[in-house]
């Protein structure tokens, strides 16, 4: 019984078996019942898995110039294939601003059903009623808890160690700059393990002994594909 309906407790298990004409403790149930091995009820992993397709999260990481200027980059992702379908940068970012972003990232009809977010205060009023406006649904993070927009994190770190770790912003359009050309390489190209190794745009596999092995330079050099 158990087995086939692996979230029942015990006491769910004993009233069915008293219906069956067969009565036993609550105690016994406890002691001969497999123990379950995760939560009873849905996983937040289990809620991104079910809805990947709908899903997009949002986030600020912030990157500095040589002359010590802070600017603040602003990212969208979509969970289903890890693309970056709209990003922009800022040195004074405000609510009014994040608004605008949100609808230049999702034109046409084009908006999700549900979109991640922590609780940065950036995400005001002004924020929540464009969000409203297109049908979408928010789902704010927990305080502290960056695992739950993990996807996104984990975008922003790929864009640090592969990016901005080894240049040096000169200012806002640059990093424009620098940042258009690495998706130019990291939509087509790059392979996360996630995707199970191919990449967002989708990349054949092609047999050596077919074509010729060529390398070619990407993001200024950086990169070679």
């Amino acid at each position: 019984m158990w087995q086939a309906n692996p979230t029942w407790g015990s006491p769910k298990i004993v009233a069915e078996l008293a219906k069956l004409g067969i009565d036993i403790a609550t105690s016994t149930v406890e002691k001969y019942r497999p123990k379950r091995a995760g939560p009873p009820s849905p996983t937040w992993r289990t809620f991104l898995d079910q809805h990947v397709r709908e899903l997009v999260s949002i986030d600020f990481f912030i990157g500095l110039t040589a002359t010590f200027r802070v600017l603040f980059v602003f990212v969208v992702l979509a969970h289903d294939r890890r693309r970056i379908v709209h990003f922009n940068v800022t040195e004074h970012p405000t609510a009014q601003w994040t608004a605008q972003q949100i609808v230049e990232a999702f034109p046409f009809d084009a908006a999700p059903s549900y979109l991640i977010r922590d609780g940065d205060g950036i995400y005001g009023e002004r924020v929540r009623r464009r969000i409203g406006s297109l049908g979408i649904d928010e789902i704010v993070t927990a305080p502290a808890s960056p695992w739950q927009n993990a996807y996104v994190e984990r975008v922003i770190g790929t864009l640090r160690r592969e990016l901005f770790d080894h240049v040096i912003v000169l200012n806002e359009w640059h990093l424009k700059r620098l940042l258009s050309s690495y998706l130019d390489y990291y939509h087509p190209w790059r392979t996360p393990q996630s995707l199970d190794r191919n990449a967002p745009d989708g990349r054949p596999a092609r047999a050596v002994e077919r074509c010729n092995v060529v390398e070619s330079p990407a993001v200024h050099g950086l990169h070679h594909v």
